[in-house]
């Protein structure tokens, strides 16, 4: 592959996880919602049904031709992380305020390229480590839990950054000979076999109100996936990851506009950490840095 068609593949694989950050900081406004009257169980179950139903239309028409794989192994470890992380970051929603719930679920791509160099075998630039560093002194500035980074709540969204990042360097090795759709499908099945279990003790009737809101983030959230899918298989998990920060950003403006949750100057001077690791990752940057050290 040249050098333009992978800068070009960058490029659109920056723009999916711009999107698919997006639809992800609104499915955190539908699940801050929800978990008001809405236990942390049954909003995971509902994220993974509502998902499983979307696939659907894909089982009917392609048979089983859809869901055929040889990598059902790699297809179990990654829902098993994944779902794990997932009812840390919910819990996190819940009880933190929404940009501070990004910030530990999306600090997950600082440790990306040292996952993806231990599984993947992907190679560490000095751009990646340095990309990494700044996005964890951004997530510092940002995060400033109250009670200290040890706290209850702050274990678990580091636990749950972690477990993330795993689940991200599996979809990228899946990417290789799984499509997009078959990932996603995958993960929302084990998912909600899983996820069924505890929520079966605590189920309840829900309200129209609920339902709404347990449907749009399902949606949301599986649309995101696909996004994210995608991009993992145009460029390798270590050298875009860092653009999943953004979220943090688009969670600090619902925030802002949904509970008045203003950034004071701490926060603000965390999203130019993000902003400059993002910048870090962008292949136009690269590309005149590439361009500037040619004429020298």
């Amino acid at each position: 592959m040249s050098t333009f068609s992978s800068d070009q593949n960058t490029y659109k694989a920056v723009l999916l996880l711009i999107c698919s950050a997006f639809l992800f900081s609104l499915m955190g406004v539908c699940i801050r919602y929800a978990s008001h009257t809405v236990d942390n169980p049954t909003i995971v179950f509902f994220r993974n049904c509502i998902g499983l139903l979307i696939f659907l239309p894909f089982i009917f028409k392609q048979g089983f031709k859809f869901v055929k794989t040889e990598k059902l192994w790699m297809h179990t470890w990654r829902s098993i992380v994944g779902l794990t992380a997932m009812y840390g970051f919910f819990y996190a929603i819940a009880h933190l305020k929404l940009s501070n719930a990004m910030v530990f679920s999306y600090s997950s791509p600082i440790f990306i390229p040292f996952i993806a160099w231990l599984f993947l075998k992907e190679k560490i630039t000095s751009a990646m480590l340095i990309a990494a560093l700044i996005g964890l002194i951004g997530v510092l500035f940002v995060a400033k839990p109250d009670q200290g980074l040890l706290n209850q709540l702050s274990i678990i969204g580091i636990i749950s950054s972690i477990l993330a990042a795993t689940a991200f360097v599996t979809v990228r090795a899946l990417t290789s000979t799984e499509p997009p759709e078959r990932i996603v499908f995958y993960f929302c099945f084990f998912g909600t076999l899983i996820s069924v279990i505890p929520m079966f003790w605590l189920y309840r009737p829900y309200t129209w109100k609920e339902l709404a809101y347990l449907a749009c983030a399902g949606v949301l959230a599986n649309i995101s996936q696909i996004f994210m899918s995608n991009a993992y298989k145009l460029a390798p998990a270590g050298q875009i990851g860092p653009v999943n920060y953004i979220a943090i950003i688009f969670a600090g403006i619902w925030g802002f506009l949904f509970w008045s949750e203003s950034p004071d100057i701490y926060s603000l001077i965390g999203f130019a950490f993000i902003l400059l690791a993002i910048l870090l990752t962008n292949p136009m940057f690269r590309l005149a840095q590439n361009k500037k050290n040619n004429l020298l």
